[in-house]
């Protein structure tokens, strides 16, 4: 009655050939490559529209809670600075990479699963259609052999209807 439990590795390596970790690991490092590109057109595009109204870096937007804010001579910022910028930048970072990845790849991914779906229904619809039709023909073939047969005994020209052997 001691059933024998999975060694330690066994467990790691049943939980890594699960199909669900690989796809995580492949997303993880899309993801990072990803997040370069919106890095880049962050940095390359965004910035420079905004700089267009202001400093082309918008981690120098800031504004000060608590006065004088500058530098002093150690070196060390004084007052309460609240750095706005960043958190600006890091929000528009945010947005670019929601309607990348919204427009790229959820929206077109969608669609495609949508017209397979309507493409399904359609097929199933022409297959419930054919089957309805073959059944409707057989009924028709069945009550007009019925009909047939209580109509009279004989067939065509006087002569005995198929089944009757006089």
């Amino acid at each position: 009655m001691s059933e024998k439990k999975p060694s330690l590795l066994e467990g790691f390596k049943a939980f890594l050939m699960r199909g669900n970790v690989i796809d995580l690991a492949v997303a993880v490092v899309i993801g990072a490559a990803f997040t370069n590109i919106v890095n880049a057109v962050v940095k390359g595009v965004i910035n420079p529209l905004v700089g267009a109204f202001g400093t082309k870096n918008l981690d120098s937007y800031s504004s000060c809670l608590k006065a004088p804010c500058e530098v002093g001579p150690d070196g060390e910022m004084q007052g309460i600075q609240i750095m706005w910028g960043s958190v600006l930048g890091a929000t528009l970072q945010f947005l670019i990479t929601a309607a990348v990845v919204y427009f790229l790849m959820v929206l077109p991914m969608a669609r495609y699963l949508a017209r397979r779906e309507a493409q399904r229904k359609a097929k199933e619809g022409v297959q419930e259609t054919l089957e309805v039709t073959e059944l409707e023909v057989l009924k028709e073939i069945r009550d007009a052999l019925v009909a047939q047969r209580a109509g009279g005994n004989a067939g065509p020209e006087g002569s005995p209807a198929p089944g009757d052997r006089g």
